[in-house]
C-alpha cells in the first residue's frame, strides 16, 4: 500500500507499521510521554478502525456510528462485567478515534470535539477503575488513556493532516478548539501561522 504524507507518496509495507512510525513521530513532536503499552494500543487501535466494518455498526439505514451516548448507556445498562467493560472500552475508542482523526467534522455537528474528550476520557478512566483487581496492568493502560487523552487526540490529529492544508475556516476551527480544550497543538498551530490566541470572558478552559 502507500500512504501520504506531506511530499511524495511514501511505500510502506503495512498499515500497521504506518500508523506505528507516524504516531511515534507524531507523539516526539508533540513532546507525548506515554508508556509502551499505551503506544502500542494506540497502533492496535488505529490499524483495526481503517477497517470501516470495525468503526461503524450495521443499521437498518445502513452502517453507522452509534451516538456515545447510547454507548454510555449500554455500557452503565449491561447485564455484566464484562459487557460493561467491553461497552466502556467501545466508547472510549471510537471517541478518541473520530476526535483524533476527524476534528474538522466537528465543524458541521452540534457535538463537538471536547464531548468526545469528555466522553472518551470518562470511558477509559471508568474501565480503568472496574479493573484494578482482575488486571491491574491494563488498568494502568487505560488510566493513561484516560489521563493523557487531550494529548492523544493532538497527536493523532498530526497524523491525520499530515497531507492537509489549513483553510481560512480550519484556523478559526483551532482557535475554537484551543479555546475549548485548551490544546497545545491548536494553540502551536496558530503560532505557527502568526496568530497570537486570546481567552474569551465565559470560555471552557483556562490556563
Amino acid at each position: 500500500m502507500q500512504a501520504m504524507s506531506a511530499g511524495p507518496l511514501v511505500a510502506v509495507s503495512s498499515l500497521r507499521e504506518f500508523f506505528r512510525d507516524a504516531f511515534h513521530a507524531a507523539g516526539v513532536h508533540q513532546r507525548l510521554d506515554i508508556g509502551e503499552q499505551v503506544e502500542q494500543y494506540i497502533v492496535n487501535l488505529l490499524t483495526v478502525f481503517s477497517r470501516a466494518e470495525a468503526l461503524y455498526e450495521p443499521t437498518p439505514s445502513g452502517p453507522k456510528i452509534k451516538p456515545l451516548a447510547h454507548m454510555l448507556a449500554e455500557a452503565m445498562d449491561a447485564p455484566t462485567k464484562i459487557a460493561r467493560q467491553r461497552s466502556l472500552q467501545r466508547l472510549g475508542d471510537v471517541s478518541l478515534f473520530i476526535a483524533g482523526f476527524f476534528p474538522r467534522s466537528f465543524a458541521r455537528c452540534l457535538i463537538d470535539v471536547d464531548y468526545h474528550i469528555a466522553m472518551g476520557g470518562g470511558a477509559y478512566g471508568s474501565l480503568a477503575d472496574t479493573m484494578q483487581r482482575s488486571g491491574p496492568c491494563i488498568a494502568a493502560v487505560y488510566a493513561e488513556l484516560a489521563k493523557k487523552f487531550q494529548k492523544l487526540v493532538d497527536a493523532l490529529n498530526e497524523v491525520s493532516e499530515m497531507s492537509y492544508c489549513h483553510t481560512d475556516i480550519d484556523i478559526l476551527r483551532q482557535y475554537e478548539i484551543w479555546l475549548k480544550t485548551g490544546s497545545k497543538r491548536s494553540l502551536g498551530i496558530l503560532a505557527t501561522l502568526g496568530i497570537q490566541p486570546v481567552h474569551q470572558a465565559g470560555s471552557r478552559h483556562q490556563h
